[in-house]
């Protein structure tokens, strides 16, 4: 009877055990659950009271696709609590965008909140561009409302002044400051600073060069500037030119009559190298008729000496008579007198009018 009893007993317990084991599983199942539920609750409470006290209206849905997605909770929940704060309405995924697209989500939101301060027009797209495409979108801004002074030239690329010349050959050394404010919506695409100095010094040097005198830039610098703010240089720049003051104008170097000295040296050069080659052909000159002169000679001398044989043949001949060779002889002696006579006759009206010449030297 006993053991009856006690079977029974064995069997009511296995039934109830089988009985319990989908409630323990459950039971299980749900105590995962919650876990997981306050996990969730401790990690995102926080930020989520933020966002829900202040407007921000960042779910925790968001914020779990967002530590999903490997993006900065904190930053984008701070980011957007500043912006809703300031006024400013953005979507909470053009911030999560802007992140993943590497982009600077601090710095583009302050400048979005600058700007709206500011009353610039400045949609966060634009500014989300402008920040990914390099330029510090901040500094755009703080720009656009305090223009930025520009020095031209700019003394750290190594020329401390523009030089130009103007008409009367007078060159003029000038140092402009440029005031300048952003264009927001030419930032992206439009040229930098360095533009904006390359195209001033070129006005600057434009009109230096098209005064007629120095001093007239020197009484007047204004008209400088006058001049290079009506060739509108801002144009296709990220910039306005506001005004374009000359922070010295100093005079330099008579340009003008450097150059016209150098021409003259050099037209010196030329005059003496051409004389030197005229020099050079009247030696050669003087050398060839010298080489005529004995040429000539030679031949006088073997025509003189054919004239005995022809006398001889004539006399042979009987063409010339014996009286007919003494005259000839008589005329020939005295031609050579008068010669001589008249060698020393000019010899000694030289040395009249020249005493010192062919004196005698004293070494």
């Amino acid at each position: 009877m006993n053991w009856l009893l006690l079977a029974q007993a064995a069997r009511d317990r296995s039934s109830s055990t089988e009985m319990n084991t989908p409630l323990i599983i459950g039971l299980v199942i749900a105590g995962i659950f919650a876990f997981i539920i306050i996990l969730i609750f401790f990690k995102y409470i926080n930020f989520w009271i933020q966002a829900y006290f202040t407007g921000a209206s960042i779910g925790i849905l968001d914020m779990i696709g967002m530590s999903l997605r490997k993006v900065d909770l904190g930053l984008i929940v701070r980011q957007k609590i500043a912006m809703v704060q300031a006024g400013v309405r953005v979507e909470t995924g053009d911030l999560e965008a802007h992140y993943l697209a590497r982009g600077n989500v601090p710095k583009t939101a302050a400048a979005v909140i600058a700007a709206f301060k500011a009353g610039i027009e400045l949609p966060w797209s634009t500014a989300a561009a402008i920040d990914l495409a390099g330029r510090d979108v901040l500094d755009a801004v703080r720009t656009s409302v305090n223009p930025k002074v520009i020095d031209c030239p700019d003394a750290t690329k190594g020329a401390r002044t523009l030089d130009a010349v103007a008409k009367n050959g007078i060159q003029l050394r000038v140092k402009a400051r440029v005031t300048v404010r952003t264009k927001l919506e030419r930032l992206v695409g439009g040229a930098t600073e360095e533009t904006i100095i390359a195209r001033v010094g070129q006005g600057i040097v434009s009109a230096i060069g098209s005064a007629a005198d120095h001093k007239e830039v020197l009484a007047n610098p204004s008209i400088i500037s006058r001049e290079v703010l009506n060739k509108g240089l801002d144009s296709a720049t990220a910039f306005d030119i506001v005004s374009i003051d000359m922070a010295d104008v100093e005079v330099g170097d008579n340009i003008g009559a450097n150059l016209q000295a150098a021409q003259a040296q050099a037209d010196l050069k030329v005059a003496q190298a051409q004389a030197e080659q005229r020099r050079a052909a009247a030696v050669a000159r003087a050398q060839e008729m010298k080489a005529l002169v004995e040429e000539n000679r030679a031949k006088v001398v073997l025509a003189e000496a054919e004239v005995p044989l022809a006398i001889a043949t004539a006399i042979r001949e009987g063409r010339m008579g014996v009286m007919d060779y003494f005259n000839l002889k008589n005329l020939q002696a005295d031609t050579d007198m008068r010669q001589s006579i008249a060698h020393d006759t000019t010899a000694q009206t030289r040395r009249d009018v020249d005493p010192n010449r062919n004196a005698p030297s004293s070494e």
